[in-house]
């Protein structure tokens, strides 16, 4: 589930990123960051099932 959350983060970077927009400290680095938390968080096995 997180590492769909990345992708979308991702997507609104490139978005950010490629028609140069920013909302004060909202802009396309602050979306890559919490894309690679999320990543992080997947790989270390946050919110896996263990049924």
């Amino acid at each position: 589930m997180l590492a769909i959350v990345a992708a979308v983060l991702f997507l609104i970077a490139l978005v950010f990123e490629l028609a140069s927009l920013g909302f004060g400290s909202l802009d396309g680095l602050v979306f890559i960051t919490a894309g690679l938390l999320c990543l992080a968080l997947q790989l270390a096995g946050v919110g896996r099932s263990r049924i």
